[in-house]
């Protein structure tokens, strides 16, 4: 497979390794198989079974839940239908509900399907997808005659459940057998914590309707299948994981990319994957080898995707004529979220007839849509997993033929851990799966959906295990009454609709074309936040465009057309308070807790990455900083005394005079972060890692050990932190290998995250959360980039004599609510508590919403130096004299007045 590379692209590969090819094996069919079925496999020339179909059909029948993780393309598939066929046969009744993460694959299993459903005819096994582009009467019919019904965890949650004893959802809930889950393993974070929801809830259904239906999963090798389904169905399961399919022989191949060199031969850094990634797409398209490239994030998709087709338009009449005529350019494309879904099903179709060669994609892919035969695939930079890199690679080879899989190493800590030892990524077992269904929240929406499908119990306890204290809030808020014994829905009449399952965030932004006003694309407002502020580069389709608005009350941004050389990437920073702890125990030379935090995330400014060689060509600030607060859980440590101190002597001013730079800190925690995902099944959206507000400065308000967080990214917490406090112990241990495992000599973005950090200093820092030492001599470094940092011009205690000054800041600095600010006439600070003293009622009323006062909370903490555990308190003092009450009462009046003529001329 490699006489299509470059001599250049040959000469970075450091590992090679060959997997031979695997042999079969079979059984016979089983004893009890209908001859319907025997009949339909062997005019498909299926003489025998692979084993772990053989075992998928015995243990179905002999009522198991039962959850496989053999390899892709292994037939799972065919496994899950064939007890599902069996039981259609003997009773014509049966329903089964196939759920797919994704319409698109659920489209696809369908297609797939066709065989099956064109042998046995409607009149005995009829199937139908269900989902939100399914036209009104297909959906009836699917309803009333298909036994099986493919469809998502969104139509479950909205139509099948809430409507549950409507237009035949009862007649599928009472003849329900089995629930087919297929790709388990993406249900995981948010996703997996709401379908374990939606399965308590379609348990109490199913209970209603006397049905008690069978969990048939399938999942990517994990190191948790069985806890993984366990949590998610909520039922016991048994695994198979024998794998009795062929496999061709695969080539796998690690690229490490060449290090950026100056005049004076010191080491710089490595050139980009994504540059590497661009320069061997067009090898493999003038060669006309079929391939997906998986990059890591929507916008690494955007800008290997533009490099590729940058370099193949370079290649001329000489390319054009290696590819039949065409353009070769024209024979790439990109595959990401953001994209409609009529854009994905036409690249779908392209790449399935040949039309196109290859795709650029993110993870989307990952799933087991089929867009034709690959023989190749391109990982660009470790996808954090191994169980996403056995997927992404698996997808080349599916039809027997031999395949090369190129992993091409990013400058980071996991990527250049895999350098230093290959083995650990072929060796080692895959991570654990985590999800949390008890996630407050998530718990708490599905239980107001599930009131309104029928009414509680005290006996779903069973499936809601905090019932006892969501029923309270319930009842206090009006949305249940008590009713013979039972709870009664009283809320809105859909609460089902109140949620989204892929985010914890609801609000969505967005995208307009300018010019025109056309939708480019949607997202969550933590997504906007990040790639749709203004000044942003934001790439769809291989197309920039430069973010010029962004109105946070629409929830909307404007963009142009963006011909420029580079793209933007945000920087902030996050504040963090603790709000409880839950545990807490000792380790060596540090203290963990794990509990409750508030995590204030500030976004004040972006800088600005050239295409190609992705230099950082400056930061620009934000006119108005975009603030996310939100409640999480996290996992803590407290930093030992003496690498608190040698850390803060380190800290050298920027151009302010501001202790910021060489912060060995962000050394340690940049490790940290990459350790947890090591050892645990999280992404990098998934946590978060930052060190307390008084790490580089002491806390001149309160006395607070400096601590490093750990926490999750979403609201209430998915479970992610809970997990990480039982396993410090090894994440430390990975952490200390892959910083002291760096062939760097003195730290670089792989170990530590940054050139200018000290990378012996920082392994002392990590080492010193274990066991105690004297520093390191120091390496001191020539620290020349400026940091993003967001300067505080005030401090808590100074806000009475500097109220004006504030106010004006925050009107300088464009945000909403300076000039209302200027309406609180006196300030004063009591402890840790700011006191606003208001002469207007109505203004004092408004500001003491909690909405309202927390917008204030995080502005203040933006421009001033707060203290962690800072309360704000509203007071109303009425200042005026009965003269001048009457005259505003009669302003009142004759606006109301006013007001009333208005609505009678209308």
């Amino acid at each position: 497979m490699e006489e299509f590379m470059t001599e250049e692209i040959k000469k970075l590969i450091i590992y090679t390794r060959k997997m031979k090819k695997r042999e079969p094996l079979y059984r016979d069919y089983p004893e009890e198989f209908r001859e319907e079925i025997r009949g339909y496999l062997e005019s498909n020339h299926i003489s025998r079974l692979y084993a772990h179909q053989v075992e998928m059909f015995e243990k179905v029948r002999a009522g198991e839940n039962v959850v496989i993780t053999t390899s892709t393309a292994s037939g799972k598939t065919l496994a899950f239908l064939l007890p599902v066929l069996q039981e259609i046969l003997e009773d014509p009744l049966t329903r089964a509900i196939f759920i797919y993460p994704t319409k698109a694959l659920a489209s696809d299993q369908y297609r797939a399907m066709q065989s099956i459903l064109k042998f046995f005819g409607e009149g005995r096994v009829s199937a139908g997808v269900y989902d939100g582009d399914t036209k009104p009467a297909e959906r009836t019919r699917i309803r009333k005659s298909a036994n099986i019904i493919l469809t998502n965890p969104e139509m479950l949650n909205s139509a099948f459940l809430p409507n549950h004893s409507n237009y035949g959802f009862d007649a599928i809930f009472a003849n329900l057998r089995y629930v087919v889950i297929d790709e388990l393993h993406s249900y995981r974070g948010a996703f997996g914590a709401h379908l374990a929801n939606i399965f308590r809830r379609m348990h109490r259904i199913c209970r209603y309707y006397h049905s008690n239906p069978h969990f048939l999963c399938s999942s990517a090798t994990i190191a948790n299948p069985v806890e993984l389904a366990e949590k998610i169905c909520g039922s016991g399961f048994t695994l198979i994981d024998r794998d009795g399919s062929p496999a061709p022989e695969k080539e796998y191949c690690i690229i490490q990319p060449p290090e950026i060199k100056g005049n004076n031969d010191k080491v710089y850094g490595r050139i980009a994957a994504s540059t590497v990634a661009a320069g061997l797409i067009p090898e493999l398209v003038e060669e006309d080898h079929h391939f997906i490239t998986f990059g890591r994030s929507r916008r690494n998709v955007e800008v290997i995707l533009k490099e590729a087709k940058d370099k193949l338009e370079a290649a001329g009449f000489l390319g054009m004529a290696r590819v039949g005529g065409k353009n070769p350019a024209d024979l790439i494309a990109g595959y990401r979220g953001g994209y409609t879904p009529l854009e994905r099903k036409e690249i779908e179709r392209k790449m399935t007839e040949g039309e196109l060669t290859g795709l650029v994609s993110t993870n989307a892919l990952e799933l087991g849509i089929d867009i034709g035969k690959l023989d190749a695939t391109v990982i660009v930079g470790y996808p954090g997993t191994r169980a996403s890199f056995w997927q992404q690679s698996g997808r080349a080879g599916r039809s027997g033929s031999a395949c090369v899989n190129y992993l091409i190493l990013e400058n980071e800590p996991f990527d250049q851990y895999i350098a230093i030892d290959p083995e650990w990524l072929f060796s080692r077992e895959s991570e654990n799966a985590i999800v949390d269904p008890d996630n407050l929240l998530i718990e708490l929406a599905h239980l107001r959906a599930a009131a309104a499908e029928m009414p509680l119990s005290l006996d779903d306890i069973a499936l809601f295990p905090d019932l006892g204290e969501m029923i309270p809030v319930l009842l206090s808020a009006g949305e249940v009454k008590s009713l013979a014994g039972r709870f009664a829905w009283a809320g809105p009449a859909f609460p089902a609709g109140d949620y989204s399952l892929r985010n914890m965030d609801k609000t969505r932004f967005k995208l307009l074309a300018q010019e025109d006003g056309h939708e480019i694309t949607e997202m969550d407002e933590s997504q906007a936040y990040h790639e749709i502020h203004p000044g942003a580069v934001y790439m769809h389709d291989g197309a920039s465009y430069e973010i010029t608005k962004m109105d946070l009350v629409s929830r909307t941004a404007y963009a142009i057309p963006f011909t420029g050389d580079y793209y933007t990437v945000p920087a902030g920073q996050e504040e963090t308070r603790i709000l409880h702890v839950f545990q807490e125990d000792a380790y060596q030379r540090t203290e963990i807790r794990f509990g409750d935090i508030n995590v204030n995330e500030i976004i004040a400014m972006y800088k600005k990455l050239q295409f190609h060689n992705h230099q950082n060509l400056g930061y620009v600030t934000l006119t108005q900083p975009l603030q996310k607060d939100y409640g999480t859980e996290s996992t803590w440590l407290t930093m030992p005394e003496n690498v608190v101190r040698v850390y803060r002597s380190l800290l050298l001013p920027n151009r302010m005079g501001e202790l910021v730079l060489n912060n060995h800190f962000d050394g340690m925690q940049y490790a940290i972060k990459n350790a947890v995902m090591m050892v645990t099944m999280t992404e990098r959206d998934d946590i978060d890692v930052t060190m307390s507000n008084n790490a580089t400065i002491p806390d001149e308000f309160r006395e607070e050990k400096v601590s490093l967080f750990i926490y999750d990214k979403y609201e209430g917490g998915l479970g992610y932190s809970e997990k990480i406090y039982d396993l410090i112990p090894e994440i430390l241990e990975s952490a200390i290998k892959m910083v002291s495992g760096c062939p760097c000599e003195d730290g670089c973005p792989a170990c530590v995250g940054d050139y200018n950090l000290d990378k012996k200093t920082v392994l002392w820092g990590l080492d010193n959360l274990l066991e105690e030492s004297e520093p390191p001599v120091y390496l001191k470094k020539n620290i020349k980039e400026p940091q993003p940092v967001i300067r505080k011009e005030f401090s808590f205690f100074n806000l009475p004599d500097e109220w004006e000054k504030v106010c004006y800041a925050v009107v300088k600095n464009g945000e909403a609510g300076g000039q209302f600010l200027k309406t609180i006439k006196k300030v004063s600070t009591e402890g840790h508590k700011l006191i606003l003293t208001m002469e207007n009622e109505f203004y004092a009323k408004w500001l003491m919403e909690q909405d309202n006062l927390q917008s204030l909370t995080n502005t203040l903490r933006y421009h001033v130096i707060c203290p962690a555990d800072m309360q704000i308190r509203v007071r109303y003092e009425a200042k005026m004299d009965e003269q001048e009450k009457k005259e505003r009462q009669k302003k009142r009046d004759r606006l109301q007045r006013r007001y009333d003529e208005q609505l009678g001329n209308e």
